[in-house]
């Protein structure tokens, strides 16, 4: 699987991932995509079978887009969140092997999501971890995460993380994916 995190700090969301696609023992990517932008401040992480992962994100940009038209202005992070669960659910015959993370900025703040394969929407307060890195990863999260973090401190937090996930889950590894969304600036990538 893999190792993905997203983080409320001081001035927005950043999620963050490793880069490792693999296909059992066998590493198919070192350098796969895992962050994705949604809208100008919305992202995604993923995590699960790459391709169902890839179908949710061009779904959900899509729907996105088209939300967006018959409202007349930007999307909310919440109704991303509730969009991409109710496909999901709509799915879960022959359910989208993922994990996802929703995260970004609207005019009610930053917002963190968490989605299973089935649809279930968990509305995170502070942070978040998916794949098969994140209990390694949650184990430093909890211990160093603090309210009102900067972006610089965020960025560190989510690299401790994901190089400790790294060293103990063999389906983690290559470079970091790091984006930031903040009000202001919009999805900017950071690493």
């Amino acid at each position: 699987m893999t190792t993905t995190i997203g983080l409320v700090y001081d001035n927005g969301v950043m999620l963050g991932s490793e880069s490792r696609a693999t296909e059992g023992y066998f590493i198919a990517s070192k350098e796969a995509p895992k962050v994705y932008k949604i809208t100008e401040r919305i992202g995604m992480t993923i995590s699960g079978a790459v391709a169902d992962c890839q179908q949710m994100v061009k779904q959900i940009r899509a729907l996105s887009n088209i939300r967006k038209m018959e409202i007349g202005h930007d999307v909310s992070v919440k109704s991303v969140a509730q969009l991409t669960s109710l496909s999901l659910f709509q799915s879960r015959l022959a359910p989208y092997i993922s994990e996802l993370i929703i995260g970004g900025v609207d005019e009610t703040g930053p917002r963190l999501y968490t989605l299973d394969p089935l649809g279930s929407l968990i509305l995170e307060e502070h942070y978040t971890a998916t794949g098969s890195g994140s209990i390694v990863a949650f184990g430093v999260l909890e211990s160093k995460f603090k309210d009102g973090m900067t972006q610089d401190e965020a960025v560190n937090l989510i690299s401790s993380a994901i190089t400790a996930a790294r060293s103990r889950d063999i389906a983690s590894g290559g470079p970091l994916q790091i984006i930031a969304i903040t009000s202001d600036g919009g999805y900017k990538k950071i690493k």
